[in-house]
C-alpha cells in the first residue's frame, strides 16, 4: 500500500490469536432498544424475552442451553434471530451500532470483527468485566484481551475458539501409503508447514484417482497465517501485509502446493466445495473443531468414522465468537446475567460435546465433556485433548479491523488463481491490487 494510504489506514488493533471467519456466520434482526430497562417486553405469558442475534449455527439452542436457562429462570424466554453468513450479518450489526438503534439484547461478534467493534463501538456496549459473576481468569488470556479496550473495558465474553489441527481421511491416507495413526501422522509435518506440503507430494504420488491432498488453497494459507504472531497489522496499527515476510512466505508455499496440484481449485464453503466433501475428493483439511461439523453436514453417511485428527504443524487459531450486550437493549441486566451463564465453563463444555465449538475457558478442558469427547466423523478417537493443547499453543497475535478483507483477497483473488494457471507472481499482484482497492474505499 502507498505510504500515504498506510498512514491513513493506521488502526486500533488488539493482541489476539489469529482468526478468520469461516463464512458460516450469523444473525442480526431489527429490534429496538428503550434505554436498557429490565421490564417485560410484552410477552403474553408475562415473561421477559431476551432477544439474541447470532450467526450461523452456534449451537446454543441445539445443545439445550436455552431450555436449561429457561428452566432455571421461569420468568425468562430466549428468542434467537439468525442470519446464515457473517458477510450479511456484520454490516447490518455495524450499522445498528453506529446509529445505536435496532440492537437486540445480545449480539454476537465474530472474532475477525472484534478489533473494529472494540476500537470504534465500545461506548455502545456494556462493560462485561463489571457484570456480576464475571471473572476474567476463567478465559484464555488472549481471548479475553481480544474484546478489551486500551482503557480496560471488556465489551464481550468469549464463547468458543478455533484451535487448529489437521483432519484427514484415514482410508485415503492408507491407499496412498501414508500412516493413519494420528500420532504418527502428526510427526510427518511437526513444526513446519513446508513438511505438510512435502507429505502432499507423497500423497499425490500414490493418490486414489480423482483425489487431491487438501481441500483448497484458501484453507491452507489461512491455516499457515493463523499460526504466525504477526500477519496483516503491526502493534501500532500499521497495515504491513505487503511487507511482512511471513505473509509472502505463506502465499508462496500455498502457491507451490497449487502449482503441484496438491490443492483443489475450490473456494471454501461454496456449494461446489461442499460437494467435494460428499464425494471424497480430498484427503486433508485445516481443521478447527467446528470444521468437523461442516464435514458432517456435507458428508455421506458412509464417511462416518473414516476421519481422524492430527496435531497441526504449528499451533494456531481459526474462528471464535463473542457475545456482547448493547446498552440500548430492552433487557440489559437480564441479558448480562444470561451471557455470563451461557459463557461459563460448564456451558462451554456442554456446547463442545454437542456442537464441537471448542471452549475458550481452560477449566473446561479437564471436564469429561472435553477429555472424553469423540465425534461421529472421527470414530472413537478422543479429540478433546488434541484441541486443548492446540488452544494453549496458539500464538498471541495482532489482529486488525480489516483482517477479513485482506485474508479474502489473498485467498479468493490470489492463491486460487494459481490453481487456474496463473503464476505465483501474477496471483500475488492480483491479490494486493484487490486488497488495496478495498482498503481505499
Amino acid at each position: 500500500m502507498r505510504a500515504r494510504i498506510r498512514t491513513a489506514r493506521k488502526a486500533m488493533v488488539v493482541a489476539a490469536v489469529a482468526s478468520l471467519g469461516a463464512g458460516l456466520l450469523a444473525g442480526c434482526a431489527d429490534d429496538g432498544g428503550n434505554g436498557g430497562s429490565d421490564s417485560s417486553d410484552g410477552d403474553s405469558g408475562g415473561k421477559t424475552t431476551i432477544s439474541v442475534g447470532l450467526f450461523g449455527t452456534m449451537g446454543f439452542k441445539e445443545a439445550g442451553l436455552y431450555a436449561e436457562y429457561e428452566k432455571l429462570n421461569p420468568k425468562i424466554k430466549i428468542e434467537q434471530n439468525v442470519v446464515e453468513r457473517n458477510e450479511n450479518y456484520y454490516p447490518a450489526l455495524l450499522n445498528h451500532l453506529t446509529t445505536n438503534s435496532g440492537l437486540l439484547d445480545v449480539q454476537a461478534v465474530e472474532v475477525a470483527n472484534i478489533a473494529e467493534v472494540t476500537a470504534t463501538q465500545a461506548d455502545k456496549l456494556e462493560d462485561m468485566s463489571k457484570a456480576p459473576g464475571v471473572d476474567k481468569s476463567k478465559w484464555l488470556p488472549w481471548k479475553w484481551q481480544q474484546a478489551t479496550t486500551k482503557d480496560g473495558k471488556t465489551i464481550g465474553l468469549g464463547t468458543d475458539v478455533g484451535p487448529m489441527a489437521i483432519c484427514y481421511r484415514t482410508d485415503l491416507f492408507k491407499q496412498a501409503g501414508l500412516p493413519t495413526d494420528p500420532a504418527e501422522v502428526g510427526k510427518l509435518w511437526a513444526g513446519d508447514w513446508a513438511k505438510l506440503v512435502d507429505v502432499g507430494e507423497r500423497y499425490k504420488s500414490k493418490a486414489p484417482k480423482g483425489t487431491f491432498f487438501m481441500d483448497s488453497p484458501g484453507g491452507l494459507i489461512n491455516a499457515i497465517l493463523g499460526s504466525e504472531k504477526e500477519k496483516f497489522y503491526d502493534s501500532s496499527g500499521e497495515v504491513i501485509y505487503k511487507t511482512n515476510p511471513a505473509v509472502k512466505a505463506a502465499f508462496d508455499l500455498t502457491a507451490k502446493a497449487a502449482e503441484k496440484g496438491l490443492v483443489q481449485s475450490q473456494t471454501q464453503f461454496q456449494p461446489s466445495w461442499n460437494s467435494t466433501i460428499a464425494n471424497n475428493k480430498f484427503a486433508a483439511i485445516a481443521c478447527p473443531p467446528w470444521m468437523l461439523g461442516t464435514i458432517k453436514g456435507n458428508a455421506k453417511p458412509d464417511a462416518a468414522g473414516k476421519w481422524a485428527v492430527a496435531v497441526a504443524p504449528k499451533g494456531g487459531n481459526w474462528g471464535g465468537t463473542f457475545l456482547t450486550v448493547p446498552k440500548s437493549g430492552k433487557n440489559v441486566k437480564e441479558a448480562q446475567k444470561f451471557v455470563t451463564w451461557l459463557t461459563a465453563p460448564e456451558q462451554q463444555a456442554k456446547l463442545f460435546k454437542v456442537q464441537a465449538s471448542f471452549p475458550s475457558a481452560p477449566s473446561a478442558y479437564t471436564m469429561p465433556e472435553v477429555t472424553g469427547a469423540t465425534n461421529e466423523m472421527t470414530g472413537d478417537q478422543k479429540i478433546g485433548p488434541i484441541f486443548a493443547e492446540a488452544a494453549k499453543a496458539a500464538p498471541v497475535q495482532v489482529i486488525g479491523p480489516k483482517d477479513q478483507i485482506i485474508m479474502q483477497g489473498l485467498s479468493d483473488n490470489g492463491v486460487i488463481l494459481v490453481t487456474k494457471g496463473k503464476s505465483a507472481k501474477d496471483a500475488w499482484e492480483s491479490a494486493i491490487k484487490t486488497i488495496d482497492n478495498k482498503l481505499d474505499q
